[in-house]
């Protein structure tokens, strides 16, 4: 029985259930979809991701990978027919834009071609885990305990022997990837499931034991930097999962909480598909403002907030922030600047490399105070604060915001402090914080009352 194996958010080869079930039944045509709308529609650093992941799965397959541009509605059939294949094989996907494509791929298959689900992106699939009541959960803390008594399914190992199909390569798609990658940012990791296995590997001998007081440290960089290959697939959580499940640390605890929350934020999104792009828990008479200068300095990291700044720069250099960066950063934007979240959340997804729909928006949200957050409109993040804080030794900063690397140690947090702090040109700061916060509290307190 032939087979294709429609790859999307699974570019791996070992721990695949979807691979296992189309391999079992004979010859496989291992293929991936560049999407146009998908593709043109994301950032150069999305775009060099994928194409070095996909370029990385082609080299674990001995160059059989068929990489076709196209709707898949129509990619997908038309290969089918071309190979004769029998069945479609796919993980399954539960994401709104995926389950709707899904349909349609299914809908234009030849009558005689089954269509085969097996597996997920997740630990535990979205809509799994529900309350009591037989409901979604609003609240994270509550899913994560029910989360963990769930559990989730152990590893599978890699099929021994894939009888790999070939077909003909696409020229226009294979420059399409050579050209993606010439634009990929100079921080961007090594791809491919070895070196997903390698960063897992070091983070475990180096910093699982500490991640719980080491991981809001943007100076250190003692985070797993897993994100972008958890977003692609090329390493399963459930794998990750079965790595730190013997450790009795607390580090291990926290870091596996972090995974939880990547499983919480697409179970959120399952069951309220709307909320991708609209509030989830809308503030009634909740106004903003579009002031077009003040959020270009927030995207090209001017803003004259050192942290925000360095922050804003990492994610252009990089394809890639630190996680409590990314929180100081949109609420600098959604409570400083008064912009709706959407704004701060389509710039990440043009520029992150692990930018995954579900994560990011509902994180955005959280910040903002219209999303999960069981008390939020109070929270505003102080950059000046969370700054000194968290980037104790203010190396982070100067990392990324060479203008301030004459000052030492905390003082790069406030160069309007320090003698000589604007000597490098560093800008002035665009907005009184204590002045905006109030503004933020005043609207977020009308559209309550």
């Amino acid at each position: 029985m032939t087979s294709i194996m429609w790859f999307r958010r699974d570019l791996r080869l070992r721990d695949n259930p979807a691979l296992r079930a189309a391999a079992a039944n004979g010859p496989v045509l291992g293929l991936f979809v560049l999407d146009p709308g998908l593709w043109w529609g994301a950032g150069p650093a999305r775009r060099a991701w994928l194409a070095a992941s996909l370029q990385a799965l082609d080299e674990s397959m001995d160059g059989r990978l068929c990489v076709r541009l196209g709707s898949p509605a129509s990619v997908v059939p038309q290969l089918a027919r071309e190979v004769e294949a029998e069945q479609l094989h796919v993980s399954n996907d539960f994401s709104p834009y995926g389950r709707q494509r899904d349909r349609a791929v299914v809908e234009a298959l030849p009558a005689d071609v089954e269509g085969v689900a097996t597996g997920t992106p997740y630990a535990v699939p979205p809509g799994t885990v529900l309350n009591g009541s037989g409901k979604p959960y609003q609240v994270f803390t509550p899913f994560s305990r029910a989360w963990r008594a769930t559990g989730w399914d152990d590893p599978l190992q890699a099929p021994r022997a894939v009888e790999w199909l070939q077909v003909e390569d696409d020229k226009r798609v294979a420059a399409m990837l050579r050209s993606a990658l010439e634009d990929a940012p100079e921080g961007m990791p090594s791809a491919g499931e070895e070196a997903a296995w390698r960063r897992l590997r070091s983070f475990l001998g180096d910093d699982l034991d500490g991640y719980a007081d080491h991981r809001d440290d943007p100076g250190a960089d003692r985070t797993s930097r897993l994100s972008a290959y958890l977003k692609l697939g090329v390493i399963h959580p459930r794998q990750v999962l079965a790595q730190t499940t013997g450790s009795s640390s607390k580090g291990a605890r926290t870091f596996e909480t972090e995974l939880a929350w990547r499983d919480f934020y697409a179970d959120v999104l399952h069951h309220h598909p709307e909320s991708a792009w609209e509030d989830l828990k809308p503030v009634a008479g909740l106004t903003y403002d579009d002031h077009g200068d003040a959020i270009e300095a927030w995207k090209n990291g001017t803003t004259g907030f050192p942290i925000v700044d360095a922050g804003m720069r990492q994610l252009l250099a990089e394809g890639w922030m630190h996680n409590r960066v990314r929180m100081i950063t949109a609420s600098f934007l959604t409570k400083d600047l008064h912009a709706w979240w959407p704004v701060g959340a389509r710039h990440f997804l043009d520029h992150l490399v692990d930018g995954d729909l579900a994560s990011n928006n509902h994180g955005w949200q959280w910040v903002a105070g219209t999303g999960t957050d069981a008390a939020p409109y109070f929270r505003v993040f102080n950059p000046i604060t969370q700054g000194t804080k968290f980037d104790r030794t203010g190396d982070y900063v100067r990392r990324w915001v060479p203008e301030l690397r004459h000052l030492e140690g905390r003082a790069v947090h406030e160069p309007w402090d320090a003698e000589g702090g604007y000597a490098q040109g560093y800008p002035k700061r665009i907005i009184d914080h204590a002045a905006e916060r109030q503004v933020a509290l005043d609207r977020y307190q009308r559209g309550r009352d």
